[in-house]
């Protein structure tokens, strides 16, 4: 799509060569009845950004000189309690410096209007993702990805704030396959809250039952986050959403996935996400610590993500893990604002991983069991227990007993190769007969220590050393 074909997409958009001091903007990303997101330049410092801008179509519209111009005076109201919000979420979405959480660079007010700058992310929406590639999505893609999330969500609850507005709509999956999360909404809420329209404001499906209440906010805490991750991750699952929380509340036709039993994921999943969906909010995980306990999985910590973005690094530990003491946040009073998000970077074709965009690797489906297992001797030679070496056999007296079996080295590293048409792989020297899925990756398990994997083959050599410290699942490509 041209730069011009998007402007005519995207009522009210500004023009491509629009210049904000420094920043250039070079692409209409997208756009929604509350804001248009730009691709932009910045001249100052020579990198791409991304440029969100307060624009609610249902109330202003774009004048010749480029300002906002109400629809009508009874929209003042409305229009300058959304800007004041959207200013608001700017300021402390800038406080934030998370990894998986949209990360503000600066803001400004200018064309009647608020714009913020963020860093640019590519990939695409996890909607996006899952309709185009669903076969990425199982138990392992899963497992690798949602603890950061876990670590972004906390990071809010920990400040005292909610999303409230989490779908998948909102997660951006960059090409390097680490989660990013988006759009926070509150600038949309507080405009449905003037006009009445607060049911058709938030997601249907997403959204718990309290959020529908006339005080919403006494009741919501860190368990309306984890009702609407809950529908995200059932959503990933089985293909849909739960029904709307106001109909469940009067009759619950949303069958448990443990009852429905989708092939290929575990019960603890299935029994944390059934949880996490429960119409009352006592009901559910209080905390994403208890949340993440139940599936059994840590929250991913900002080093831990960090590490993540270098090539053949652990994304994500596997290790039990104690969950941290839960805060009571029970009928916590949550501020009237909340952090906001936006949409950026939106490229067709998401790449999980580095140096290609390939499905997920087919052996991922035993990612999370193999990840806790301690190591086997599925990648040695094939030694027959009961044979000896020549030594062995002129000292071992007659009536030796069978030899024990070794002892299984502990942690274990479930880690997936990018193997090319034509190369063979050495680990530690030795050759791995190892072939790659279709999607180009091969996995093993691996004790700790360091390990040194080669890669040969059309006239080249990769390599790269891993030193693994503690069980987790890594992605390799030299």
């Amino acid at each position: 799509m041209t730069d011009n074909d998007n402007n005519r997409t995207v009522p009210n958009a500004l023009p491509v060569g629009y210049r904000f001091n420094e920043f250039e903007i070079k692409e209409v990303i997208g756009g929604g009845g509350f804001g248009i997101v730009y691709r932009a330049w910045d001249h100052q410092l020579e990198r791409t950004i991304a440029i969100k801008e307060f624009m609610p179509s249902s109330l202003a519209v774009r004048g010749d000189d480029m300002t906002l111009v109400l629809r009508s005076e009874r929209f003042g109201k409305a229009f300058s309690a959304g800007l004041n919000s959207f200013i608001q979420e700017a300021r402390l979405l800038a406080r934030f410096n998370h990894p998986n959480l949209l990360h503000v660079l600066r803001f400004w007010v200018q064309n009647d209007t608020a714009y913020m700058g963020t860093l640019f992310y590519s990939g695409t929406t996890l909607s996006r993702l899952r309709e185009q590639k669903p076969e990425l999505i199982n138990e392992a893609w899963i497992r690798r990805t949602l603890p950061m999330l876990f670590g972004a969500i906390k990071t809010i609850h920990d400040e005292g704030y909610l999303h409230r507005d989490i779908s998948l709509d909102n997660i951006q999956i960059q090409d390097n396959g680490l989660p990013v999360l988006l759009d926070f909404g509150s600038a949309r809420r507080t405009i449905g809250n003037l006009s009445d329209e607060t049911e058709t404001m938030l997601r249907p499906g997403f959204a718990p039952i309290e959020q529908y209440t006339d005080d919403n906010e006494s009741e919501q805490g860190p368990w309306t986050d984890i009702y609407a991750l809950g529908a995200v991750l059932r959503t990933l699952i089985v293909g849909s959403p739960p029904p709307v929380s106001v109909v469940r509340s009067i009759q619950d036709t949303c069958k448990p996935l443990v009852e429905l039993m989708p092939q290929g994921y575990s019960i603890p999943l299935l029994q944390a996400i059934d949880r996490a969906l429960a119409l009352h909010m006592e009901d559910r995980p209080q905390s994403i610590d208890e949340f993440a306990a139940l599936i059994e999985m840590p929250v991913a910590g900002i080093n831990d993500v960090l590490t993540a973005k270098k090539p053949g690094t652990m994304l994500v530990p596997v290790e039990d893990e104690k969950p941290a003491s839960a805060l009571d946040w029970r009928r916590y009073k949550i501020p009237g604002m909340v952090a906001a998000g936006v949409l950026v970077g939106v490229v067709a074709g998401a790449m999980l991983f580095s140096g290609g965009g390939h499905d997920a690797p087919e052996q991922a489906a035993q990612a999370p069991a193999e990840t806790r297992a301690t190591e086997t001797a599925a990648n040695a030679p094939d030694v027959k227990p009961e044979t000896a070496t020549v030594n062995e056999q002129a000292t071992a007296p007659a009536t030796a007993q069978p030899t024990p079996p070794p002892v299984e080295a502990s942690p274990v590293a479930l880690v997936y190769i990018r193997i090319l048409d034509g190369e063979t792989l050495k680990v530690n020297g030795e050759p791995k007969a190892l072939r790659p899925a279709n999607n180009g990756y091969a996995s093993l398990k691996l004790p700790a220590g360091e390990v040194k994997i080669e890669l040969q083959g059309n006239g080249r050599t990769r390599g790269q050393t891993l030193d693994i410290t503690k069980p987790g699942t890594w992605l390799v490509n030299p």
